[in-house]
């Protein structure tokens, strides 16, 4: 694979091999040598500078055609045949204090290229690598800089080494190995060039890479050496060009896109995008610093779509500056086009593609397969399993891939077994997928490979979660096993870590072949809704999944996404919204076991939330009926949990409790830890209505540990919202402004209704300690909200708020409830398991 290939075995070269490569390149620099003692004649041995094809040290391999990314741009180098004069071009010393064959003076090279007029940023990677070049003590320095294409490496270290080179006063050399590109340099070639450069007469030049490297290290032990080795392949290009381990007074400085941890002794550098600050300074020094304040906004519009990599900034600035007419707006939406952007980014021969497509042409038929296949999965990044089944492989062989991209730069390692692409490189892999794989099928599968892989995963957290549940029976069946869990936290860890990467999968699978797993993996992560993690992205995803189902005629689907997307709506508060999905979903497919069951249970608490109460017990019980009927003894359980809830509010506060403690009993012994908190909150709830309000907070109070425990935030702030209640209502205030303050941290189920609720509470309990300006505070912010949002406030909040300032805290067990406490009204409470 490319990173682990010698230098040597590369195909491409025209000589018959290595031997004929580098003795052709000698015959060349033969000829360039002998150009330069003619002009060293003609001149009567005064100083001369060499000519330069561009920048010193060449272009023919760099990153993107560019002096690397910070820097002003590099000349393009003509294309050098490597059998003509590779050593010609890699040799020309900038400077010769003597004539240059004789041997009889010492030779100072300054072979740097020009230092980069706007450098811009880098601040700490330049101190690090400035402190490490020029240590006292003598110590030999090997420093090596990695990154990907345009991310600035070689502008950063030719920065770094004009710095450093006074530090280093018999000379600098400099070569261009043109390790990204097809011919990469061969280090006998490159030996030759820095042996001229050194001043050794071409007769004293030995063949064979050993003896000219064995030479090259005993011309450096005696000097104070800079050797700045820019685009490099890999760590066996590099060996050879190393000073000795007694040149201690040399350093070398390498770039590359490949990071070499096998070059024993070096100290590596991992090159990252620029901070926000560094890219905007970057952009303004380009089109001007007035210019770029006026339009800031933009400006960072158009630094985030070039995802903060030097060189598109670079590229993108210089569009700018040299269209006077066009506004900073205009570039801007010109780049907010994910399918044009790339080709955007162009500017005279500076372009950000061109970089990529050296690292993509030198890959293996293998990683270039993999590379495109992973541009299609569209989450910010990918796990090594989810990885594994796009690529159709085991973890080893995934792993073992994954690693060689992320060892060449075209991919970064996030945290242990967690990838991703920088997005514009993200951009050219599904632009390589859609131009080199071909027909469509073979993306289309891999794609179906990470669905399959989400689905049947997140079906199995699913049932650890609930067990007893039979909704994962009727999923769609899928050829990937899924992962195994031991345990229900780590369910949920992998739930909340792939969170992003599922949900974006979903939106991606809306056609024919894949729309109904989606519509199911979606069910199955519902979780993430009840959680409010994600909340826009799923509702996205949903609806993308309703709205394809529906122009197919594919009723089931439209129907699972529909109660998807009430189940979501319910849970933030926007009841008449869940309503009409939840209704439809009903209409669609009636037949269907879990449309049946889940839509009229959540049905059942949008009427609640909506105060109809008779609706809300019709509903309810049709939910009990189906859920029993198939067998489901999670979903009986979530329908008795919600059915105690309504007999409390309605009065029958003794069959309430009844129901809640057969909840909790069924749930306790399914094993289902998150389900039993949620009925043992409902429990809490139903005690407090009948004064047991020790039980109540016994329960409400294990409740609490659960979801926490479960990184349910919004049931957290809803358990503390009732523990205030009941603490309240057992004259306990100062406890109560500690829960309600929790709640207003936390949030809760219900949108802004529900915060309403908890400024209220929180307002009584305030007041009842006598804090009445801060209760007041609190009143007022829940008086905004009621007027923000333009309607009557719930009947909850109304009997909050029956009260007025100054009443007297002992008359009633809970402020505002005109007598011993009748139900208490949620607006959008549920249990999980619907």
């Amino acid at each position: 694979m490319v990173g682990n290939k010698r230098l040597g075995d590369r195909e491409g070269c025209t000589a018959s091999g290595p031997e004929g490569t580098w003795r052709d390149e000698e015959a060349a620099l033969a000829l360039s040598e002998a150009r330069i003692e003619l002009e060293w004649e003609r001149s009567g041995g005064t100083k001369i500078a060499t000519e330069r094809r561009g920048a010193p040290g060449g272009s023919s391999g760099g990153d993107a055609t560019a002096h690397d990314a910070d820097s002003g741009p590099r000349q393009p180098t003509p294309h050098v045949d490597a059998n003509a004069d590779a050593d010609a071009e890699l040799a020309e010393p900038t400077a010769l204090h003597d004539h240059p064959l004789t041997g009889a003076s010492v030779v100072r090279p300054a072979q740097l290229p020009a230092a980069v007029a706007d450098f811009t940023g880098r601040a700490d990677a330049v101190r690090q690598l400035s402190e490490l070049l020029t240590v006292d003590g003598g110590e030999q320095a090997v420093l090596a800089i990695a990154g990907t294409g345009g991310i600035g490496k070689t502008a950063l270290a030719v920065h770094v080494a004009h710095a450093a080179r006074r530090h280093f006063p018999d000379g600098q050399l400099y070569i261009d190995l043109r390790g990204a590109g097809p011919s990469p340099a061969e280090p006998e070639a490159a030996l030759g060039a820095f042996l001229r450069s050194l001043g050794t007469p071409d007769a004293a030049i030995p063949d064979g890479a050993e003896e000219r490297a064995a030479l090259y290290r005993s011309a450096l032990k005696s000097r104070r050496a800079l050797i700045l080795l820019d685009n490099a392949r890999d760590a066996a290009q590099v060996r050879p060009l190393l000073p000795g381990g007694d040149a201690d007074g040399c350093a070398a400085l390498i770039t590359s896109r490949t990071n070499m941890a096998d070059l024993a002794g070096s100290h590596l550098v991992d090159l990252d995008v620029m901070s926000p600050a560094e890219a905007f300074a970057l952009f303004a020094r380009i089109v001007g610093e007035e210019r770029a304040s006026v339009e800031r906004d933009e400006v960072m519009d158009v630094i985030a779509s070039c995802g903060f990599l030097p060189l598109a900034i670079r590229i993108a600035a210089c569009r700018l500056a040299s269209r006077r007419t066009w506004t900073v707006s205009v570039l801007a939406r010109k780049l907010a086009d994910e399918r044009r952007r790339l080709d955007e980014l162009r500017a005279g021969d500076l372009a950000v593609k061109a970089s990529f497509e050296l690292g993509y042409g030198q890959l293996e038929p293998q990683q270039a397969r993999a590379f495109r296949l992973l541009g299609l999965a569209d989450g910010p990044d990918i796990s090594l399993p989810a990885a594994a089944a796009v690529l159709d492989l085991d973890d080893e062989g995934a792993t073992e891939l994954l690693a060689s991209l992320v060892d060449i730069s075209l991919l970064e390692p996030t945290v242990p077994e967690r990838y991703r692409f920088h997005d514009l490189v993200r951009l050219y892999a599904r632009a390589c997928a859609e131009r080199d794989i071909q027909p469509t099928a073979e993306r289309e599968a891999a794609l179906s490979r990470l669905l399959d892989f989400y689905l049947a995963t997140a079906a199995q957290v699913y049932a650890l979660e609930r067990p007893g549940d039979r909704t994962v029976s009727h999923f769609q069946a899928t050829d990937h096993p899924g992962l195994r869990f031991g345990s229900s936290g780590a369910a949920l860890d992998w739930l909340f870590a792939e969170a992003d990467g599922l949900i974006t999968c979903a939106l991606q699978c809306t056609g024919a072949s894949t729309r109904r797993r989606a519509a199911d993996l979606l069910m199955a992560a519902l979780d993430l809704a009840e959680s409010g993690a994600r909340s826009p992205q799923y509702e996205t995803a949903a609806r993308s999944i309703s709205d394809a189902a529906h122009s197919a005629g594919d009723f089931r689907t439209e129907a699972r996404a529909r109660s998807a997307l009430g189940h979501l709506y319910s849970f933030t508060g926007r009841f008449t919204e869940a309503d009409q999905e939840l209704r439809r979903a009903l209409e669609l497919a009636p037949d269907d076991p879990v449309v049946a069951s889940r839509a009229p249970s959540q049905l059942g608490t949008v009427a609640y939330s909506q105060e109809r109460y008779e609706d809300a017990e019709t509903f309810v019980s049709q939910a009990l009926t189906a859920f029993r009927a198939e067998g489901n003894e999670a979903g009986e359980a979530s329908a008795l949990s919600n059915l105690a809830r309504l007999h409390v509010h309605r009065g029958r506060t003794g069959t309430g409790v009844n129901l809640a403690e057969q909840s909790v009993s069924i749930y306790r012994r399914l094993g289902a830890p998150l389900r039993l908190a949620n009925a043992m909150y409902t429990l809490g709830i139903t005690l407090t209505s009948v004064g047991r309000l020790d039980e109540a907070l016994v329960q409400l109070n294990q409740a609490l540990g659960t979801f926490r425990e479960a990184r349910q935030p919004l049931w957290e702030g809803m358990t503390h919202f009732r523990l205030a209640e009941t603490h309240l209502a057992a004259n306990r205030p100062a406890k109560a402004v500690m829960h309600a303050e929790r709640s207003l941290a936390l949030g809760g189920l219900g949108g802004e209704w529900r915060r309403l609720s908890f400024l209220t509470v929180h307002g009584k309990a305030l007041m009842a300690l006598g804090q009445q300006a801060r209760a007041e505070e609190s009143w007022r912010e829940a008086a905004a909200i009621r007027e923000r949002l333009n309607s009557t406030a719930p009947e909850e909040v109304r009997r909050l708020s029956a009260t007025t300032p100054g009443i007297q805290i002992n008359r009633y067990p809970i402020l505002g409830h005109p007598g011993p406490l009748q139900g208490t009204g949620h607006l959008s409470e549920t249990d999980p398991a619907t």
